[in-house]
This record gives structure tokens, C-alpha cells and sequence, in this order.
């Protein structure tokens, strides 16, 4: 039996602000675990822009766009203080009724999903490190069923990388309906979600072509992108059109929104299809509506994935059909500067906080 302490270190959000709301203590009463849940002593914690966009209050409203709002747009079930962080991989050192000790010991990744219903809709889902408290600690409670152990030779901090960003990138391409030989354009593609969602249409047999910041050309290659557009081209849809050397794009995955926007539908083929699950260049753009009708197209939102998709991505996982991009990892002490680079984006893949006991373990 491992020995918890009764406080540990983690990272709090104490309200909507700069990065002065993300306070380091040292003295955070370890969570009790509930029936049916189980206690993981965190290993390491992948980075996400929702920790961003939350901490900034900046998802706005149905009726104003620039209002201070959190996630969810079902009801609001932030409260402050609040440890945030999803891609949370760790040990199982403790189990609440109902759940079988032999679990103690486990290395688990964690689904971080509050699915708040048996089946597989998303329609009132909710995530750990929003309605509940995360894995930016040293430990972090949860639901037996969410701690998830996979036959992987990967590290922690490998594992780390995936969850969020891979989950919602499969859940996108699930909607859009990606199938083999199709070609996807993927925008923000250095980033977590878009290198992800480049290893995934690939797993599928499809066609990535990359969209990104110049000077990334060649890591968006190297993990898969059959072409890669930098921004910021003169003529982004000639530019687009030759890259794909005059053949259809099917899907369009975006997580940039802003200018782009429109440009993005005249690259879509007839009746292609559309899906965004990010907006980090601007979340309201300009849509001519005859474009969309007279082309036939298809346009979806996407945000998480179900257990389904989950499943999905252990497979990848377990296969080798998607690796890890760690582009940084930062002990939780300094997690200001941890969160100062990834919002800078001078990385590929995804930034990985570990707790400073962890470090030298990890």
C-alpha cells in the first residue's frame, strides 16, 4: 500500500485573468476518493489551448461574442479554485468502495471526458480540470472507469501527449467521415490537435496536407503531411490547389477560423465537408452563404470525443499507428513559463507539465 500524504502541490485557477489566476501551492489537500472512483498520483499532464481560452474566459456567449464566459455552452460548471488539465497519466495509489484494490499499482492514461450520460452523445458533455479538478497536481481523483490502462512501451510523458488533442482530432474526422484516399486539409497543423489529426488520416488512409507557420515545413512532413501550405501566401486557394496538384479536397479540418474562413470553403470540393474544433486565429469570420449552398456543403463543430472514439485512439496507441510529438517538458513549479511558451507556439506537438517529485522518476 503506497502511503498518501494529506496535501500536495498542484496549480490553481483562482478566476478568469491573466497568468497571475494560476497560482502554485504547495499545501492543496489531497483529494478523497469517492465510491467508485480512484486516486492517481500524477506523472505527467499534457497542455491544451481550453486551458488557455478558460483561464482567459474567452468561449463568449450565443448573444456576445467578447463576453467573459467559460466552456461550456450547457450550463456553466466552472467554480474557482479550480486545478485544471486533462491529458493526465499517472498511478492508481488508492480505490474507493466498490473498486477492486488490485487496481492499486496500475499505470493508467485518463479518459478525462464527463460524459454525463450512458451513451455515446457529446450533447451535455463536460471535462475534468472544468466541472472537476485535473491533473495539474501531484494527485487527482477520478471515476474508475476514466483511468485506462494501455499495453504501450511509451513513457509517461509520451502518453501525456495524446489524450485531448489526438481524442478530438479522431472525433473530427469521425464526423467529417475521412475515409481512405480521401484528402483532408488540416490548418494550425504544428499544433496538438493538427499534428495529431495528420497521424490519424493517415491511420485511416487518407491524405494530410498541412497547413502552418514557416520554418515548420519539414516536422509536419516527417510526421506524415503528404504537402505542407505555410500562412500567408498571396493567394492562399491557388496556393492550396497546386499543393494538392489540382485534385479535390474532401475534408477541411480547421482549427484556426479568423480570415481564413472563407478561403477554406472555396477550397472544399461539391459537397465536401467542413469541421472545426478550434478558432486560435478568431472565432467570428465572415460566411457567404451562397457559398456553402450552391457547393452543397457540409459544415460541423466538433469539441472532445465519446468513449467510442477513446477506444479508438487506445488502438492507434496500442498499434503504433500514431507516436508521440513532445515538443517541451516543464516542471509544475514553473508553470507560468510552461504555459508563456506554449502560448508563444514556437513548438511542434504538445508541451508536457510533470510534478516536481516526478521529474527525476519520469
Amino acid at each position: 500500500m503506497v502511503a498518501v500524504p494529506e496535501t500536495m502541490a498542484a496549480v490553481r485557477l483562482m478566476g478568469h485573468g491573466g497568468l497571475d489566476k494560476l497560482v502554485y501551492s504547495r499545501d492543496v489537500p489531497v483529494p478523497s476518493v469517492a465510491p467508485g472512483e480512484v486516486l492517481v498520483r500524477v506523472s505527467a499532464c499534457g497542455m491544451n489551448n481550453t486551458d488557455v481560452w478558460v483561464r482567459e474566459g474567452a468561449y463568449g456567449t450565443e448573444d456576445d461574442p467578447s463576453a467573459v464566459s467559460t466552456w461550456r455552452r450547457q450550463g456553466n460548471t466552472l467554480t474557482f479554485p479550480r486545478i485544471q488539465g486533462t491529458d493526465t497519466v499517472g498511478h492508481i495509489v488508492a480505490v474507493g468502495d466498490g473498486v477492486d484494490k488490485a487496481r492499486i499499482g496500475e499505470r493508467v492514461m485518463v479518459d478525462f471526458s464527463i460524459y454525463n450520460r450512458d451513451d455515446d452523445s457529446l450533447a451535455d458533455i463536460d471535462y475534468m480540470g472544468h466541472g472537476r479538478d485535473g491533473g495539474y497536481a501531484e494527485y487527482m481523483a477520478l471515476p474508475a472507469e476514466n483511468a485506462h490502462v494501455i499495453a504501450t512501451d511509451m513513457g509517461d510523458i509520451e502518453l501525456a501527449t495524446f489524450c485531448c488533442a489526438y481524442l478530438t482530432g479522431e472525433r473530427m474526422l469521425e464526423r467529417a467521415r475521412l475515409a481512405a484516399g480521401e484528402i483532408v486539409l488540416v490548418t494550425g497543423a504544428s499544433g496538438g490537435v493538427g499534428s495529431g489529426i495528420i497521424q490519424l488520416a493517415r491511420a485511416r488512409g487518407a491524405v494530410p496536407i498541412a497547413v502552418t507557420a514557416a520554418g515548420k515545413e519539414q516536422a509536419m512532413l516527417d510526421i506524415g503531411a503528404e504537402v505542407v501550405v505555410t500562412r500567408g501566401n498571396d493567394n492562399f486557394v491557388e496556393t492550396v490547389n497546386r499543393a494538392a496538384n489540382g485534385k479535390p479536397i474532401d475534408v477541411v479540418a480547421d482549427l484556426v477560423g479568423g480570415a481564413m474562413f472563407n478561403d477554406l470553403l472555396k477550397i472544399l470540393r461539391s459537397e465536401g465537408r467542413y469541421i472545426t474544433a478550434g478558432a486560435i486565429a478568431g472565432p467570428v469570420v465572415q460566411l457567404d452563404l451562397r457559398t456553402m449552398y450552391l457547393k452543397q456543403l457540409e459544415l460541423h463543430g466538433s469539441s472532445q470525443g465519446s468513449r467510442a472514439d477513446f477506444r479508438r485512439l487506445i488502438g492507434y496507441i496500442e498499434q503504433k499507428k500514431i507516436r508521440p510529438l513532445v515538443g517541451g517538458v516543464y516542471p509544475l513549479s514553473e508553470f507560468h513559463r510552461a504555459q508563456t511558451d506554449f502560448m508563444q507556439k514556437n513548438f511542434v506537438g504538445k508541451l508536457v507539465v510533470v510534478p516536481d517529485n516526478e521529474i527525476s522518476q519520469t
